[in-house]
C-alpha cells in the first residue's frame, strides 16, 4: 500500500472532489437530450448515467495516461501542484454550472494543470506537442465533426421516416435515443473519469507514494469512478436545461442522432488517447441535429455564451491554478489559505444557486429568448390575414341635417 503524507491525502481528496463536480457538470451531455424530448424521466435518466459512468471507468486507462504521463513533466512537480491545478478546475466548473453554461470540466483540469505546473516550474515542464495534439485540435475538431455528423444523421432520419407512421417511429426514435444515451454515458466514463485517475496518479508519483510510469491503482480507478457516479446522480439541472432546451428544441429523431454521433467521437478519442471535451462533442452534435430538421433553429445567443466560456476555459483555469500555486509556496499555512478559499467559495456558489433553484421538476421550463429587431419590425407592419367570416368596417359620417344632430353609420367595405 502506497505511502501518504498529508498534502497527498488533501490532494486525492480534492481530486474526488473534482470528479464529484465533473459527474454533476456533466451529466447534461449523456442525458440533456433524452430528458427534454421525453423519452425517459429526469431522476431514472440520471441514474441510469451515473450506472453506467461508473461501469466506463474501468474499461480503459489511455486518457489517463495521457494526463499523468504526457502532459507535463513528472519530475519537479509536487503534490502542492496538483492541488493548486485542482482549485482552478472546481472553481470555473462551479461557476460555469451557476450560470447554466456547458464548458469543459476536461479543459478546466487541464487548464489548472498547465498553470500550475508554469507557476512551479516554468514554460519548459508543460509538453507542446501534447497539448496541440492531443488537447486542442481535438477541442476544435470534436464539436465540428460531432456536429457535421449528427446534421447529416438527422436529415437521413427524416428522409427514411417520411412514409413510416409518425407515432410509432417516434416510439421507436425514443427507445433509439434511450440506447444512445447509454452509450454516451459509457463514453463519458471511459474519457471523463480517467481525467481524475491521471491526476492522482500523477500526485501519487509526485508525492513519491508510486513508481514513475505507473498506471493508475485498482483502488483509484474504482474510486474515481464512484465519483463521479456519484455527481452524475445528483444531476446538473442547470446545465440539463441549457443543453436540452436552451440551445434549440429538438425531436426525438434529432435527439437519437445527436447522441448517436456525439458517443461515436468520443469512443473513438478515448481509443486513441484523446484528452478531449465531452461537453463539446455533445453541443456540437445538438447544434448540428437541432439545423438537421427543416425549420429547426439554433438559439445562437445561448450558443455564443458558450463559445465564449469554451474560449475561456483553459486560460481562466490556468491563472487559477498559478495563483494558487504561488500561494502554496509559502508553505502550510499558504496551502491552508488555498483550501479554505476553495470551501469558501464554493459555499458562496450553492448558495447563490438557491436563489433559483433548477431541479428534475422544471429542468425542461425555458424562457423564450425574445424577438429579434428584424421580427419584431415584420410583426408591426403586416396586417393579419382576415378569415372567411371577418369583414373590413368604416365608419363614415354622415350630412348632418339642419334639424338633427350629426350622426354616423357605418359601411362595410
Amino acid at each position: 500500500m502506497e505511502s501518504f503524507s498529508l498534502i497527498l491525502a488533501i490532494v486525492v481528496v480534492t481530486a474526488l472532489a473534482f470528479d464529484f463536480t465533473n459527474g454533476f457538470h456533466d451529466t447534461a451531455n449523456a442525458m440533456a437530450t433524452t430528458i427534454s424530448t421525453g423519452a425517459m424521466r429526469p431522476k431514472i435518466a440520471v441514474a441510469m448515467s451515473a450506472v453506467l459512468n461508473l461501469v466506463g471507468a474501468f474499461l480503459s486507462v489511455e486518457v489517463a495516461n495521457t494526463i499523468s504521463k504526457g502532459l507535463v513533466d513528472e519530475a519537479g512537480i509536487r503534490p502542492e501542484v496538483i492541488f493548486a491545478a485542482l482549485v482552478g478546475a472546481i472553481l470555473w466548473n462551479l461557476l460555469t454550472w451557476l450560470v447554466g453554461l456547458p464548458s469543459s470540466s476536461s479543459h478546466a483540469l487541464m487548464g489548472g494543470l498547465i498553470g500550475a505546473t508554469i507557476a512551479s516550474a516554468g514554460v519548459g515542464a508543460v509538453h507542446g506537442d501534447v497539448l496541440v495534439t492531443k488537447v486542442l485540435i481535438p477541442a476544435v475538431a470534436a464539436p465540428l465533426v460531432a456536429g457535421i455528423a449528427a446534421l447529416l444523421a438527422s436529415r437521413l432520419t427524416y428522409s427514411l421516416g417520411k412514409k413510416a407512421d409518425g407515432e410509432a417511429s417516434k416510439k421507436g426514435y425514443r427507445a433509439g435515443q434511450i440506447a444512445s444515451a447509454g452509450l454516451v454515458s459509457l463514453a463519458h466514463g471511459t474519457n471523463d473519469a480517467q481525467k481524475t485517475m491521471g491526476v492522482i496518479t500523477l500526485a501519487l508519483v509526485a508525492g513519491g507514494a508510486v513508481a514513475p510510469d505507473s498506471d493508475p491503482p485498482m483502488w483509484v480507478i474504482l474510486s474515481a469512478g464512484i465519483a463521479i457516479a456519484l455527481g452524475t446522480y445528483l444531476g446538473g439541472w442547470r446545465i440539463i436545461r441549457t443543453m436540452g432546451k436552451g440551445l434549440t428544441d429538438l425531436q426525438p429523431q434529432q435527439g437519437f442522432a445527436a447522441q448517436t454521433s456525439a458517443a461515436t467521437v468520443i469512443l473513438a478519442s478515448s481509443h486513441l488517447g484523446f484528452s478531449l471535451s465531452t461537453t463539446h462533442s455533445v453541443s456540437g452534435a445538438v447544434m448540428g441535429a437541432g439545423l438537421g430538421r427543416k425549420g429547426g433553429v439554433v438559439r445562437w445567443s445561448t450558443a455564443t455564451r458558450m463559445f465564449v466560456a469554451w474560449g475561456l476555459t483553459l486560460p481562466a483555469a490556468a491563472l487559477v491554478g498559478a495563483l494558487a500555486e504561488y500561494v502554496t509556496g509559502f508553505g502550510n499555512w499558504g496551502t491552508a489559505v488555498v483550501a479554505i478559499f476553495l470551501v469558501v467559495s464554493s459555499a458562496v456558489i450553492w448558495k447563490l444557486s438557491r436563489r433559483e433553484v433548477v431541479d428534475h421538476t422544471n429542468v425542461n421550463e425555458v424562457d423564450e429568448e425574445p424577438a429579434g429587431v428584424v421580427t419584431t419590425a415584420i410583426a408591426a407592419v403586416t396586417p393579419p390575414p382576415a378569415g372567411p367570416s371577418e369583414e373590413l368596417a368604416a365608419t363614415i359620417p354622415a350630412q348632418a341635417s339642419a334639424d338633427r344632430k350629426p350622426s354616423t353609420t357605418t359601411t362595410t367595405v
